[in-house]
């Protein structure tokens, strides 16, 4: 009997995972350790590898749980796919899970309260996200919380400043996922959801001092730019292509952290700047979506 050809085993965990999209987890965390005011760099890293564990995982579980919808509309998933078992995606997504939140929890007690929400909801989220019209929420609120547990481990605390940064990173993400949720279903499209991705750069004209407003008006207007270029793929082309405005506005999830940190340093701005190009580089060899 002829075996079927799949991909090589870790080009379909990279797949699994999305990992095109952890340079913006990456983003997040710097962002949030920043409107702390930065601190101790070894809690930044410990913070780092749990929120990339984190991630990883709950895209695994993501994936798991979609199994049965994926068999359906997307078949070239891995699961769907034949590339990787089902209960191995399960025991892998699980494993993550558990040992990101551990190294979130070793980190401190706020930390960890915070970490364990954010694993309850990040688990909520890939069991329900088909099931409600309103997961995109869920897929915001995951965002929030990872701000929070990175402002955490900062020298602050969490900060007022992170809360509402975060509350505009949320609206963002609210925005992407409904658009996200329209690529392999064809509900009916509602323009509105999209409004709320200018959320970022109303809070950044509105809250920053005087000192801050240049840089603030600058990294606006190259977010607005980059969210409206983004669009375009979706409402003025010829053919409508959900999927390349969500991965582009995904990769604009770390413009939205630099516009968060608009008092940043020139070096930390262009740390911002890499990932942003990473998760771009990121998209053309592993799908974001």
């Amino acid at each position: 009997m002829i075996q079927p050809n799949h991909p090589p085993f870790w080009p379909t965990l990279l797949t699994l995972g999305r990992v095109s999209n952890l340079p913006t987890v990456w983003s997040n965390c710097l962002a949030g350790w920043l409107l702390s005011g930065g601190g101790n760099q070894e809690k930044f890293w410990w913070l780092t590898l749990g929120a990339t564990l984190l991630y990883t995982g709950g895209m695994f579980l993501n994936d798991a749980c979609d199994a049965e919808f994926d068999a359906q509309h997307r078949r070239e998933r891995p699961i769907p796919s034949g590339a990787i078992a089902l209960k191995t995606v399960w025991q892998l997504g699980l494993g993550l899970l558990g040992s990101g939140a551990a190294i979130l929890i070793l980190q401190g007690k706020t930390t960890g309260v915070l970490a364990v929400i954010l694993l309850i909801c990040i688990v909520l989220y890939d069991a329900i996200h088909k099931l409600i019209t309103f997961s995109p929420v869920l897929m915001a609120i995951c965002r929030l919380l990872l701000y929070l547990v990175a402002a955490s481990v900062g020298l602050n605390g969490v900060t007022g400043w992170a809360i509402w940064c975060g509350l505009a990173l949320a609206a963002y993400i609210i925005g992407l996922s409904y658009l996200a949720r329209k690529e392999s279903t064809r509900v009916a499209f509602r323009y509105w959801p999209c409004l709320l991705l200018a959320t970022p750069v109303l809070l950044a004209l509105l809250m920053n001092p005087r000192e801050y407003q240049h840089s603030a008006l600058l990294l606006s207007a190259i977010l607005g730019l980059w969210i409206i270029r983004s669009l375009r793929f979706t409402f003025w082309n010829s053919e409508r292509n959900i999927g390349r405005t969500v991965s582009g506005l995904l990769a604009g999830i770390a413009l939205v952290d630099l516009l968060a940190v608009a008092d940043s340093t020139r070096e930390q701005s262009l740390v911002f700047f890499l990932l942003f190009i990473a998760a771009l580089l990121f998209q053309r060899f592993v799908p974001a979506t």
